[in-house]
């Protein structure tokens, strides 16, 4: 598990990955507190997609990155740091301080395409199991869905 870069909020964007070949997760719609929008970005075509929970297009992500991939981006540099996500995303940027804007601008550049990728219910899966552990009570003996970190203290 590697840590954050930098400590980020999860309320704009509770769940962010580097997964599957894309820049992937959940973001918080700014209008309806009961909506979310999985977006995702995929590495080296930069093919972007925006949906809500319930599979409803986006209607921000015509033709470029709607503000939640924006959103997104901005988080997973926080999250990952700057040159861990342009190296996954496979991102040509200018030499100097990357933050999520001058990466998005760098994808933007190119046209990436919109993408009718059906990740979407995986990515919110995912979060959603994410989310159940929220509702386990704090406890010092291991879950046995979790067994495969490796302990944290040397074994005699």
């Amino acid at each position: 598990m590697i840590p954050p870069a930098r400590p980020r909020k999860l309320a704009k964007v509770p769940f962010v990955e580097l997964a599957d070949g894309r820049l992937q997760g959940v973001v918080s719609s700014g209008s309806d507190i009961g909506r979310v929008y999985v977006s995702s970005v995929a590495a080296g075509s930069y093919a972007f997609a925006c949906s809500t929970n319930n599979n409803r297009p986006c209607g921000g992500a015509r033709g470029s990155f709607c503000n939640h991939i924006g959103a997104l981006i901005n988080e997973a540099v926080l999250q990952y740091g700057a040159e861990r996500v342009v190296r996954y995303l496979k991102a040509e940027v200018p030499e100097g301080d990357v933050d999520g804007a001058v990466l998005a601008s760098a994808m933007r550049s190119t046209r990436p395409p919109m993408d009718g990728t059906k990740a979407a219910a995986s990515v919110f899966s995912r979060f959603l199991r994410h989310l159940a552990y929220l509702e386990h009570a704090p406890v010092t003996t291991p879950l046995p869905e979790m067994q495969f970190f490796p302990p944290t203290r040397a074994v005699a």
